[in-house]
């Protein structure tokens, strides 16, 4: 990396315009910071562009809300990306591969790279891609334990942000460079935090233990209600939230066999959200920011098609590295696949995605904390 830039001479990108992105780089815009967003299909920044920017509204009087100017709004990825320090990906994990393969031709050196969130594996899948692709540009690739922002696309040119996490882990690879990279990153977003390494934040993803569980065990209440019902608290019932416990378990026993610690799904919720129970369905009880999430209107829905390949799938392979059987994990995949009609085994992110192929624990740590193979 080079030296660390001032708010004044440091250029975000933010690649996609969902829910994530728009909100994302509106909040950018208002504290001050040049941003430029890029998505892929044109109709979806199209009243963004004649607009010139994202008109962001909240709530929560400590968030920056107004009308949010952004100096580069494009569907071409050169464009948005170029001279640009930061690159925040906030795209679904099934696209990292894709907007992988198309940045490389165009990366410089010291660009950093951040997927918002990487779900499990994916800094490791795009720096693999990258390098395949031919890509030698000196750029750090990192990831976010989780998105940054709770938050709603109302229309194109409008989002809300119900709430700003406290604190997000970021890594980079190798985990060295996670210090400067977070020191750049938190001249804008002070809610950044170093992580330990990259595969602790992606063993940390939360998300693969609600959002797939939830939406599965909801699925008849959602297909004859259209999701009308608050996602987090009416869709976690005792039951449900014994199922989520499960995963958990062997999402933290997968993590422990590769000799990392990752923190359990409470823990997550009091360090993200203020958020205590002395079990997992008191504290998502507890949690005042999933106030007024909807749950999803159809079961044709990325908490499936996303979470399950980019997340459980991962987690799997990686248990079978370390020796530990996912039952529980293994059954939500199933029934996922059944629900959309696909094998997302043979479509998630596998050790060969990731990098990972033929290399021992031993080497797999090495390579993640400082970067030799």
């Amino acid at each position: 990396m080079g030296v660390i830039k001032n708010k004044e001479e440091l250029k975000f990108a933010i690649i996609g315009a969902g829910h994530g992105g728009t909100a994302m780089a509106g909040h950018l815009a208002l504290l001050g910071f040049d941003v430029s967003l890029y998505n892929r299909t044109p109709e979806r920044i199209q009243i963004i562009q004649h607009s010139g920017g994202i008109e962001i509204l909240s709530d929560q009087s400590s968030i920056p809300q107004g009308f949010a100017s952004l100096k580069v709004i494009t569907s071409n990825l050169e464009e948005a990306i170029r001279d640009r320090d930061v690159l925040m990906v906030v795209l679904p994990a099934t696209g990292h591969l894709s907007i992988a393969e198309n940045m490389a031709p165009f990366l410089k050196d010291d660009q950093i790279i951040v997927l918002n969130p990487g779900r499990t594996g994916g800094a490791l899948e795009v720096l693999n891609t990258i390098r395949k692709a031919g890509c030698r540009a000196n750029v750090v690739v990192c990831e976010a334990q989780t998105l940054l922002y709770t938050s709603r696309s109302l229309n194109p040119g409008q989002t809300k942000i119900f709430r700003i996490k406290n604190s997000v882990p970021v890594a980079a690879i190798p985990a060295h460079k996670t210090p400067d990279v977070v020191k750049q990153l938190r001249v804008a977003l002070t809610q950044f935090i170093p992580g330990d390494n990259v595969m602790k934040t992606s063993l940390d993803n939360i998300g693969s233990i609600f959002h797939p569980a939830l939406t599965v065990l909801n699925a008849g209440r959602i297909e004859s209600t259209n999701g009308d019902f608050e996602y987090y608290t009416e869709g976690v019932t005792p039951s449900v939230a014994l199922v989520l416990e499960k995963l958990d378990q062997e999402r933290v026993a997968v993590s422990e066999s590769l000799g990392f610690r990752a923190m359990t799904a409470r823990e997550w919720l009091y360090i993200a959200y203020d958020a205590a129970g002395k079990t997992l369905y008191e504290a998502m009880r507890n949690n005042r920011g999933y106030d007024g999430i909807k749950a999803p209107r159809i079961i044709a829905h990325r908490y499936i098609s996303e979470d399950i390949p980019m997340s459980l799938v991962p987690i799997a392979h990686l248990g079978r590295l370390g020796e530990v059987e996912t039952p529980a994990i293994d059954s939500i995949i199933l029934l996922g696949s059944v629900m959309h009609g696909v094998d997302y085994w043979t479509m998630g992110r596998d050790v060969s995605r990731m990098g990972l192929e033929g290399m021992t624990l031993k080497e797999i740590r090495t390579f993640i904390t400082e970067g030799d193979r």
